[in-house]
Order: structure tokens, then sequence, then C-alpha cells
């Protein structure tokens, strides 16, 4: 009997547990492959959230996150740490996600070992090395490191095609976020779960929640901390005050640089509702009910689309510009003024709202996950 390959996927965010879950699911399927699942911690309980929906347990939990660490003393102890797992370990290939520190350095120990990586949701570009900051410079840094690409679209094949990566290393997938996202609506269907998350969320929310229109708010960009987000924060307080009917919904992000500007500015404000960071069924939920998204964020550009909600960006750039150009989001910048015409103009403008809200979804069908997957086998046989 053949012995299995085995295939160390990394995790450190609660975006890339969310998109990588799918993946090691399939993993578990595979007849040939057997994975092993290493977090790194990088945001602690917000993963843990994640991963204990999915039932799965780390093989490996390094746990090197440090109060206000910078992004280099977060590197160096990522680069030690994963070293001596991949040494103990010794994988046949290495999985990375996204454009994360973890994604980076992952791919960067495995390299130095000689261990083919494979990226899942490559090629995404917003050809602006300051924005995202740092994610463009890690995903580029990634593509070159890298022997398998896992491109959720024709554009982001493209882009590695134009940065001259072989044609045969690249595998078109869509996204592994719809797979999360379609396994989480059935399993929730499934299980009957739906009513009991709207009374989980009532707790921050309130009785009957979901019966009164609201704008779900996400914000955590670095280069949005400090004048960016209180262009945001001042934008929520006028939308806020301009549509009474309305409420604003925000799930506010630990990072001490979100925390301070959002509760100075925002903190016991009517009709604006500040709450901690939801696990993923209560997130999904909230994406559900809502009326429209307005994020700094780039899965919810992949996410909310599929649910039928029209999403608002606020950034300059984006590196999903598929949404972009399906109609699905707009790009509004983190400028008081643009955030707070287009909220209005969502609101009041029925043909505007429908327009965003019926665009057809362009990063997939669910299955994104059992491609990357056939593909590894088919490669490691």
């Amino acid at each position: 009997m053949t012995s299995l390959r085995r295939v160390v996927a990394f995790v450190g965010t609660r975006p890339e547990a969310i998109k990588m879950a799918p993946v090691v699911h399939a993993l578990r399927k595979s007849r040939r492959l057997e994975p092993v699942l290493v977090s790194t911690g990088q945001h602690r309980e917000m993963l843990a959230q994640v991963l204990d929906l999915h039932g799965l347990v780390p093989d490996h939990a390094l746990d090197v996150m440090a109060p206000d660490q910078s992004l280099g003393a977060l590197t160096a102890r990522l680069t030690a740490s994963i070293d001596r797992v991949l040494g103990d370990v010794e994988p046949d290939c290495c999985l990375v996600q996204g454009d994360t520190t973890t994604a980076l350095i992952g791919a960067l120990a495995s390299f130095y070992r000689g261990i083919q990586v494979g990226h899942v949701e490559a090629g995404l570009r917003s050809h602006d090395l300051s924005a995202p900051f740092p994610e463009e410079a890690n995903r580029k840094l990634i593509t070159t490191l890298a022997h398998w690409h896992f491109a959720p679209t024709e554009t982001n094949r493209k882009n590695l095609l134009e940065e001259r990566v072989p044609e045969e290393r690249i595998v078109l997938t869509g996204n592994t976020v719809i797979d999360a996202l379609l396994m989480e609506r059935e399993r929730q269907v499934r299980e009957g779960d739906e009513a009991v998350i709207r009374e989980r969320l009532a707790e921050h929310l309130g009785a009957k929640w979901w019966t009164r229109p609201y704008v779900l708010v996400t914000g955590h960009r670095r280069e949005n901390f400090g004048g960016g987000f209180e262009e945001i924060c001042a934008a929520l307080a006028d939308i806020a005050d301009e549509h009474p009917d309305y409420r604003v919904i925000y799930p506010v992000h630990l990072n001490p640089n979100v925390q301070g500007p959002v509760h100075t500015t925002l903190g016991g404000r009517e009709r604006v509702v500040l709450v901690p960071p939801q696990g993923y069924p209560e997130f999904v939920a909230l994406m559900r009910d809502c009326r429209f998204v307005l994020t700094d964020s780039g899965g919810i550009q992949e996410e909310a689309p599929v649910l039928g909600k029209p999403v608002l960006v606020m950034r300059e750039t984006t590196e999903r510009t598929e949404g972009v150009e399906a109609g699905t989001v707009r790009l509004v910048g983190a400028r008081r003024t643009a955030i707070v015409e287009w909220v209005g103009r969502l609101i009041r403008d029925a043909s505007a709202y429908e327009a965003m809200a019926r665009a057809v979804n362009p990063y997939g069908d669910g299955r994104a996950s059992e491609r990357i997957v056939e593909e590894l086998e088919r490669a490691l046989a």
C-alpha cells in the first residue's frame, strides 16, 4: 500500500482559518494525502473560534502572538517557530493561504528547506505595494516562492501569467471562501441553527434585531490606521444621524488601533451598535440579514455577493477587481463624504441597490477545495 503524502496547512488568522478549513476537510477525505494543521496563533481568539466550529484541532500550535508587536518581531518569531515544525514533520509539501505574515513566512521557511509550496488564493493584485499593506507585498513574494498557484479567478490567472509564472503551475479553482460560506449556510439549515444564532446575537443587538434595516460594518486594515479610521468613524456617525430608520452594526476588531478611535467616536452613539468580534456562524447571519456591507476587508467582498448584498469598500484600491467589474462591489475609499454619499444612494435609490444586489458573483461554485486536493493528488502521486 502506498504511504500517504504529508501536507502541512498553515493558518494564523481568522480569515485564513475560514478559507483553509474546507481544504483541510477535503485533504482528510483523500486516500493519498495526510493533512498536518499548523496554527501560528497570529489572531489567537478569533482563530480558535473558526477552528472549533469546524472541529479542527491543530497538530502544532505555535502561539507566536505578543501584545502590540511589530511586523518585524512577528516575522522573526514566526520564522524560527515554523522552521522547527517543518524539521519535525518533514512534509512532502505545504499550503499557505492568502496574504498574511503567517502565509509569507510559511512559504519562505518551506522554501529554505526545499519543500514545495502551494499558494491558496494566488494571483490577487492591487498593483500598489502600499495598499493593502503589507498584504500586497506578501502576495507577490509568495508567488516568487510557490510551486503551485491556486488562482480563484481568470483575472488572477492572467496576473500570474503576466508575472511569468509557468502556465502549468497555475490551477484555476474558484475561491475557498465560497466553499466555507456554502458549508456554513448548509450546516445552519441542516441543524436548524438559524433561530439559535439570532437569539445569541440578540444579547448584543436586542430582540428581533433582524427585523430592522441595518448596515453591517467591518474595518481593520493597517493602511487605514489613524486618519483613515477617523474619516470612517465620522462617516458612520453621519449615517446614523441622517438615516434614523437604519442602524449601524459594527463588530469591532480587537486591534487597539481599531478599538481606540471606534469607541472614542462612536461609543454610546444612538443607532450605532458596537459589538465584539463574532463567531463565523454569527457573522454569516449578520451578512444574511443586513441591507448592505461597508468594509475595508478582503474576503467579505467575495462572501457578501453570494448572499445578494452590495458591498462598499472603504479603500482606494482592491486586489479583488472582479467584484468591481461585475458590479457587486464599489470602491468608496476611507473618505467621509464618499462613504456617506454612497450609503445614502443605496438607501434611497432602489435601482442602484438592485443593480448591485443582483449582479453575478464571480468567485466560484463551492468546489475550490476539491480542485486543490485533486491537483495535489496528481502531482504527488
